[in-house]
């Protein structure tokens, strides 16, 4: 491929996803979960299931964490930014600051960590009557070394905010984006928090989503030479990329200054699109703490021991808001937005 945009194509495995510089992690929690219970948690047997740690998918679907409900109960975060887009369900978040929130169908919770935050990301099966099908994306997005220990923080982009493109070959083929982070010509996507790397334009940073019609042609604009860019395949069968198959379950690492066509298979087919400047540091991880060198996680370690990032104000590890809430945000400072 030495004359190709395309770098190498890897095999997506057992989550997470490869990522690069200055992404962290990627995932794809894709659950279909049954009708739920009166406790919001799924209306089946968790027999044979390994309780608390879950994550085999069996009958489709997984409690991860979770015990009663589904989820992410409470864990510590330093260091870094996590991007979670909601696909479809509901995600009720819950953190050390008093902050709270459910979201989904379309909405993105872009949190950063910064010196500390401890939260909780649960599932919670609301239709009784019906499947709770739930899907959705986390990014994990490192900070630079200048703001590791910001003061937590998290920004709502919630569904209506974020933009859609439709872009429609000379065949009438269309693909249409949603923009996340970064822009795509001249649509430009919400604001990310003040913190993240994101929100310096050097950073070139992009998050997008593509769904291609079959046989549809749309092109990946170039983009800074110092950076990464991995397109991931979601769903749907093979696409062509610059000529070249990128079949499910797999991703491709592309030369991001140079332009590159995508053609749509024969089916409807959907792509993840993660590109950005490198950060360029040194990366020092030790499970929910990224920091720059081991001594740094030393110290998250001790200082949430010691602090619990704020202590948990919350009567359970994993809490869900009522069945009927829709959907909405209180931020930590008391600030509430209805979606």
């Amino acid at each position: 491929m030495s004359d190709s945009p395309i770098l190498s194509i890897i095999p997506l495995g057992t989550p997470p996803w490869p990522t690069f510089d200055p992404f962290l992690f990627c995932v794809h929690h894709d659950d279909a979960y049954p009708r739920g219970n009166d406790a919001l948690g799924p209306d089946a047997s968790l027999r044979g299931r390994q309780v608390g740690m879950d994550f085999e998918g069996l009958d489709g679907w997984r409690m991860y964490h979770g015990d009663t409900v589904p989820g992410f109960p409470r864990h510590p975060h330093r260091g870094f930014e996590t991007v979670t887009i909601g696909r479809s369900g509901f995600i009720d978040h819950a953190d050390s600051l008093g902050a709270t929130a459910r979201f989904g169908h379309g909405d993105v919770q872009w949190m950063t960590a910064g010196r500390g935050i401890v939260h909780a990301e649960m599932f919670p099966l609301v239709n009784r009557d019906a499947a709770n099908p739930t899907g959705l994306f986390q990014i994990w997005l490192n900070l630079p070394a200048a703001s590791k220990m910001v003061q937590p923080y998290f920004s709502m982009l919630w569904r209506d905010t974020i933009p859609k493109v439709t872009v429609t070959d000379a065949d009438g083929g269309t693909t249409k984006l949603s923009v996340y982070a970064g822009r795509f010509g001249d649509t430009v996507a919400p604001a990310p928090p003040p913190d993240s790397w994101a929100s310096r334009t050097e950073s070139d940073l992009a998050i997008w989503s593509l769904t291609l019609e079959p046989g549809a042609r749309v092109t990946l604009p170039a983009a800074s030479p110092d950076a990464h860019r991995t397109l991931y395949s979601v769903t749907g069968k093979a696409v062509l990329v610059a000529g070249v198959e990128l079949g499910p379950s797999q991703a491709a690492r592309l030369q991001p200054d140079v332009a590159v066509e995508l053609v749509g298979g024969s089916t409807e087919t959907e792509l993840l699109l993660l590109h950005g400047r490198q950060i360029g540091e040194p990366v020092a991880q030790y499970g929910p703490f990224v920091m720059n060198t081991a001594e740094e996680i030393q110290q998250a370690m001790t200082d949430y021991k010691q602090t619990q990032f704020g202590g948990w104000p919350w009567p359970s590890d994993g809490p869900v808001h009522d069945r009927d809430q829709r959907r909405f945000a209180i931020h930590a400072d008391g600030r509430r937005e209805n979606a």
